[in-house]
Order: C-alpha cells, then sequence, then structure tokens
C-alpha cells in the first residue's frame, strides 16, 4: 500500500479528521456516510467488516446504528483514535478494532455479511488482489469507493503525499468480472474537488456544493466527478 510509513506516523493520526473533515469537508464526510449507509440498509444486525477503516468514522456510525462490526487497519494509530471514539460512543451493535493486511485477511470464508473499503482502493498497489480478499471474506456484499482518470483529481494527484491511483469506469468493470461480483448500483460525485472544500469554511463550501450538485445530476458529467461509490453483490 502506497505511503504506509506517512499514513502510520501518530501526528497524521491525531490531526487526520480534523484536517479533512472540518470546514467544508464536513460536506464530504456526510456524504461518504450516507452512500455507506444507503448501501447497506437496513445496517441493523448485519456482521461488518470495514476493510483500512482509519480512525473509525464508519465502523463506529454502523456499531451505533445496530451492526456488529471489524474495523481493520495497518495503523496502530488510526486505530487508537478509532478505539477512543468508541469509549465516547452509546453502541447498539459491537465493535472491534484489529491491526490487519488487507491483503491478507485474518478471517475464514463467507464470515461477513458486507465488507466496506472506503478511501482504500487508491492506495492499493494491486486492487484486484485485494478486492478477491475481500469477497472470499463476504457472503454477500462488497461496498467500496475509487476517485475517478477523468476528474479534477487528476491535475493535482501527484502532489499528494500518499499519492493515488484513479480508475475510470471500465477498469472498475473488469476488476468486477475478474473477482465474481454484480455491480447493484454506482453513484458519481463531486466535480469540485476534495481539496477545496477541505480548505474553505462550511459556509462558503455549501452553496459552492449545491453548484456542485446541480451540474453533477446532468448524465454527461458522470465520467468527470471525483469518486464513485460501488455496490456490489457476491455471484
Amino acid at each position: 500500500m502506497k505511503g504506509q510509513e506517512w499514513y502510520q506516523a501518530d501526528d497524521v493520526a491525531e490531526e487526520y479528521d480534523d484536517k479533512r473533515f472540518s470546514q467544508g469537508g464536513q460536506l464530504i464526510d456526510r456524504r461518504e456516510k450516507a452512500a455507506v449507509l444507503e448501501a447497506i440498509m437496513p445496517v441493523e444486525d448485519r456482521n461488518i467488516l470495514e476493510i483500512a477503516c482509519g480512525t473509525g468514522r464508519f465502523t463506529v456510525m454502523l456499531a451505533e446504528q445496530g451492526a456488529d462490526v471489524v474495523g481493520l487497519d495497518i495503523s496502530a494509530a488510526m486505530l487508537q483514535q478509532g478505539r477512543n471514539k468508541r469509549e465516547n460512543t452509546a453502541l447498539e451493535g459491537t465493535l472491534e478494532f484489529l491491526r490487519g493486511d488487507a491483503g491478507r485477511l485474518p478471517f475464514p470464508d463467507d464470515h461477513f455479511d458486507t465488507v466496506i473499503a472506503m478511501r482504500f482502493f487508491h492506495l492499493a498497489d494491486d486492487p484486484e488482489a485485494f478486492l478477491k480478499e475481500m469477497r472470499r471474506v463476504s457472503s454477500d456484499q462488497i461496498v467500496f469507493d475509487t476517485f475517478n482518470r477523468f476528474s479534477a483529481r487528476s491535475i493535482y494527484n501527484w502532489a499528494l503525499p500518499m499519492g493515488s491511483r484513479l480508475y475510470s469506469k471500465s477498469e472498475v468493470a473488469v476488476l468486477l468480472a475478474k473477482t465474481n461480483l454484480t455491480l447493484v448500483d454506482v453513484e458519481d460525485d463531486f466535480l469540485v474537488p476534495y481539496g477545496l472544500y477541505r480548505s474553505i469554511p462550511n459556509g462558503l463550501a455549501s452553496p459552492i456544493r449545491g453548484l456542485d450538485e446541480l451540474i453533477g445530476s446532468l448524465p454527461v458529467t458522470d465520467h468527470l466527478a471525483s469518486v464513485s461509490y460501488w455496490n456490489t453483490r457476491v455471484r
């Protein structure tokens, strides 16, 4: 995985949520959580694995709504941030954090109902191998996101501290076919780059987001969106 040393640093973990999901980044956080919930609903009593769970944004949310969740990440510092959130939250379901490698998941076949991986595939050195491993431990559903090749992100991608792999729709379609996954739905969003939202106050970001959503609703813009949210089923 790209940028492992950067990602596992204590100071990066401590500042991760504030840098990415404060100010206008709150709009990104809400949209990503909505995408996950829409794909998985109903959440209650589902057995879910999140790969690359980071600071636990999604794991805590899902456990709050009654799912039994395992969050796996390679960074001990990120996992500690997630554990801190868990201690300060009333959960309807269960939540466990484990340190591990997404390429060698420490679970038996078909162990989880749903496996999710958000903000992960842009870092994957071998996306097919990772997706096959996710497929192995899922009995029903896999949900993930990708950053898109023809989006504005391609302009500044080289400058990101961890790098970023960008995908076309056809590349993802090939990955799904190779891993025996059936596409249920894909949603495309964010014509305006994530970095802009993070750098401006929410009050300014909100009207920009409104315009982004309006223009983004046009079919012609699908391939220009920054991110795609993929909901797939195991064959």
